[in-house]
This record gives structure tokens, sequence and C-alpha cells, in this order.
């Protein structure tokens, strides 16, 4: 006989159903509080069961609601006692639960939500990969909020853009995205400085101001004055109420992006050195393009490669898979990218196949040719497809424990 544990899990409490090898087989089900008292209790009520039925297989399956059920989770994997019982503990997918509670015509309630998370562990349809160690989580709650910096420092930038553009409309028409976004050209758009203070001021006195905003790094600082110059002249003019609200924009997001930069490089230390000494580490970062960030953003989602059977599942698991359409004797050539997926691993993925395919002769050849197949949104289509592939060489380097060689050294040592 064994034993299934679902535990529909919220901010305050954990509600469980026991349930053996028969849908009607119900040992217990009851809530506790979602704090160790309550986890304690379940982890009792376990031993006591297991004493009474001496169980083969003992599980205990949540869905993953990422804050929620990571205590809880937690506290069931390292339990000593839980251990010696060999009770496994899995973090199951909402998305999947939610399309197998479809099958059952009750409401949703916690008290049934339990229940289901247990058939659904019963029938088979559980996890079977191990939760991740402790080290990855701890990797991924840096990694991701990286991510989520990232994705507020590019919208802060859009915002300045814009707000820019009321004040010099040409500037970005001027300089490039990284002039634009210089410490430079910040400093002197939200200084006090107007647009006709900087229009009307000597060349050679605005030179002098650039490369001090420059710390001197200007080659030529006249080149980058007269381009400021030229923007501001030929840029139109607002009004009083209008410049001083803009000014007030620009300063506060000004500050907002230099906040936000200087986290992610705190970030960035964090990261690297958690992950430095780890020989998963190792073997990502010693792929041409895989720099520390993208190395231990992939590593944060994956885990234990263990944890996947083959690289397949490592693709589905990041939405890089195509669901096939098949119908009798038509076979459909246009499927779409799944819509499922970890959206932070594909991110990280993709970012480094991209970088990857700029240093790697292999992935340059495949991107291209893949660029070359369709007419309709090309560089997206061409990327996510070497991103598949980099999938392969992630999981056999990982899986494998090996550093990365070229395909001419491999088969030289062969």
């Amino acid at each position: 006989m064994n034993l299934f544990v679902g535990l529909d899990v919220s901010s305050e409490t954990l509600e469980a159903c026991f349930l053996g090898n028969q849908i009607d087989q119900v040992f217990l089900r009851t809530r506790f509080t979602n704090d160790t008292v309550g986890a304690s209790q379940i982890k009792n009520e376990i031993i006591k069961l297991n004493d009474e039925n001496h169980f083969k297989k003992i599980m205990i399956g949540m869905e993953s609601t990422s804050l929620y059920s990571f205590h809880p989770a937690i506290f069931f994997q390292n339990d000593q006692e839980l251990k010696a019982l060999n009770v496994k503990t899995v973090i199951e997918d909402p998305r999947r639960v939610r399309k197998y509670a479809e099958s059952y015509d009750t409401d949703k309630t916690d008290y049934n939500d339990a229940f289901i998370i247990a058939d659904y562990l019963r029938i088979g349809r559980g996890t079977t990969s191990p939760m991740r160690e402790e080290k990855f989580m701890a990797l991924q709650r840096l990694t991701r909020s990286r991510y989520q910096l990232i994705q507020q420092l590019t919208e802060t930038k859009q915002h300045f853009l814009e707000n820019l553009c009321y004040k010099v409309n040409t500037l970005s028409r001027e300089l490039d995205s990284v002039q634009v976004f210089s410490a430079t050209t910040i400093e002197l758009m939200t200084e006090e400085l107007s647009v006709d203070d900087l229009a009307n001021m000597p060349l050679e006195d605005l030179a002098e101001l650039v490369q001090k905003k420059g710390h001197g790094r200007f080659k030529d600082p006249e080149v980058f004055a007269k381009t400021i110059q030229k923007a501001c002249r030929n840029s139109y003019r607002l009004d009083k109420a209008m410049a001083d609200s803009i000014d007030t924009i620009l300063g506060i997001l000004a500050r907002e992006m230099r906040g936000l930069t200087k986290s992610i490089k705190e970030l960035n230390k964090a990261i690297e050195d958690l992950v430095s000494t780890t020989p998963e580490y190792k073997c990502l970062t010693s792929i041409p393009g895989v720099g520390p960030v993208y190395a231990a953003g992939i590593l944060a989602e994956i885990g234990q490669i263990e944890r996947f059977p083959d690289q397949a599942q490592l693709a589905k698991y990041a939405g890089l898979t195509w669901k096939r359409k098949q119908s009798g004797n038509f076979e459909s050539e246009n499927t779409k990218l799944s819509q499922t997926g970890n959206r932070y691993f594909r991110y990280y993925l993709v970012e480094a196949a991209n970088s990857v395919k700029n240093r790697v002769p292999e992935y340059k050849t495949f991107y291209q040719r893949k660029y070359a197949e369709t007419p309709k949104h090309k560089h997206k289509r061409a990327l996510v497809l070497t991103a598949r592939k980099f999938v392969r060489l992630v999981d056999t380097l990982l899986r494998n424990h090996q550093l990365y060689m070229p395909p001419k050294e491999a088969k030289e040592i062969e």
C-alpha cells in the first residue's frame, strides 16, 4: 500500500488530504497551519499512519506557489525522520493540476484541491524529478531578482527616452542608444542648464564640460559637444511650465536608473560569489559567449541536471518545444512554439544562444541557415531554434561533467 499526501498551500494554512491506493481510501482530510507547528503535525500523522500500514511508497505533493510552498517543501524534504521512511516531496506545475481538476465536477475549494493533488500523485502523473538543492534555490533568488531589475531598468530607460524627446526631440536622431544613455549625456540633460544654455554655450566651454562629466574619457570631446549643440539648436522649445515638469521627471528617472544599475552590479557580484566554485558553473562558462550571468541563470533554473531524464525534457521545461499536429494522413508543417515552460530559463537560454552564435562557428552557421529558411520573423525564429540546439550542448556538458571543446578538437582527441 502507498500513501499520497496532497497539500493545498496558502499563506496561513496547509489543507491536507491523506490518500491511499484507491480514490475512496482517504485516511485523513484536515487543515493545519502553514508553519513549523502545522508541518510537524503533518509529519507525525505520516509516521503514525506508516506505523499502522507499512507503506511501500510515501509521497507529499503541493503546487508550486513560489513563496508559500517553499518553506513546507524544504521542511519535508530535509526532515530526517521522513528521510528514514524514504518520503518523496514533489512540487507540481499548477497548470497540469488545474487541467486534471477539470475532470472532476466539484467546487473549487481548498478542501477539494488537496484531494485532487493527492489523487494526481496517486495515478502517477506527479513529477519524478527531485527538488532542487538549496544552493540552487539560493542562486535562483539572486538571478530572478536580477532579471526583474533588468526589466525595471529597461522600462525606466524607455520612460526617460520618451521624456527626453520632449526636451530635445532630435537628440536620439543624432546619438546612438549607447550615447543617449551614457552618464555624460544623462548629466547634461538633467542639470540646471536649459536647452538654450547648451545650444548657445561656446563650443570650447561645452567640450570642457563634456570632458569633465566624462572624467577625461573622451578622445575628442569637441565632436560630442558639436553633436549635442546641433540637437539642441534644431529641437523645438517648450514653455517654462512644461520644461520644468520634464526636467523634474528626467531627474527622477536618472536617479532611478543609477540606483537600478548599482543594484544589478551588486547582484552580479553576489551571483558570481555563489557559483564561481561549482563544477557545473565551470562547465557552462567554458562555452565561448556564456559569461557568469548567463551560466548562473541557467543553473539556477535547472538545479541538478539529474532532475531531468534527458535533453528533450530539459527543452520542454524551458518551453522550447513545438507540439506535433497530425490527423490521419495530414501532418502540419506549421506548429507553434509551446506557450508553457519556465520563462526565466527560456530567457537565459535564448540570451546565451544569441551570444554563443557570435563566437562559435557551428552555431553561427546553424543560425544563418534557419534565418534564411523563412520570410517572416527571421531573427526571432532562428534564435529560438538556435537556443533549442544549445539545450543539447548544456545537457551534455552538465550530465557528463565536462568542459566545452570545439568539434575539431573533440574529434582529434577521439
